[in-house]
């Protein structure tokens, strides 16, 4: 089983010069350079630092997302752990959490529901395209926090071949539960992508301010 080295790829203005960051994360088999492509689909602030960290072997954990968490170890608390130590890296250089946008799709997803219900608090926004959070059966007790009305869309096709409705309608329900601002959006029979109506939805709903 494998691990993850924190790799990243930067985009946007340098930290140093930023005023908001967005960490962007990745599906299996896909890239650093690959999530951040969608990025050119936005219309970000101008004072935006963009980062998007690299899996090992291009998958942040080995089985579905819907299997006993146990199964995807190290790998997945590895994951968690990378992205941990970016957020901690931007707190640092002065970008407080309130300024920090996470957006994924997928497997990366997944990994940002995942990490921002472990960490709740507010942010500056969280978009989810195709994910759920993680494991067999949900630890709720893992999801501690109040988002204070951070703005939260996830959007995803019914059906999905890796991403099973009921999962996202379940995350939806625990992150409102933790005081999120959550837009829920499902396209029937939309394939497994990201569709510019999505990123339309992202821009009104978590990119606003």
């Amino acid at each position: 089983m494998y691990t993850h080295d924190k790799q990243i790829i930067t985009a946007g203005v340098p930290v140093s010069q930023a005023k908001k960051a967005l960490i962007m994360i990745h599906g299996r088999g896909a890239s650093a350079n690959s999530i951040l492509s969608l990025a050119d689909h936005l219309s970000l602030p101008a004072d935006i630092a963009i980062i998007a960290p690299q899996a090992t072997q291009h998958s942040w954990y080995p089985h579905s997302f819907m299997a006993p968490v146990e199964n995807n170890e190290p790998a997945l608390s590895s994951a968690l752990q990378v992205i941990d130590e970016i957020v901690e890296d931007l707190t640092k250089q002065g970008i407080d959490r309130t300024n920090i946008y996470f957006l994924g799709f997928s497997q990366g997803a997944c990994l940002t529901l995942e990490y921002v219900a472990r960490h709740g608090q507010q942010y500056a926004g969280v978009m989810a395209f195709t994910g759920g959070l993680i494991g067999q059966d949900l630890k709720l007790s893992n999801y501690l926090g109040d988002f204070a009305q951070t703005p939260i869309l996830i959007a995803t096709g019914d059906p999905d071949p890796h991403v099973p409705i009921s999962r996202v309608e379940e995350t939806v329900a625990q992150l409102t539960k933790m005081n999120a601002d959550v837009l829920f959006k499902v396209y029937n029979g939309r394939p497994h992508t990201v569709t510019q109506e999505e990123l339309d939805l992202a821009e009104q709903h978590v990119l606003k301010a």
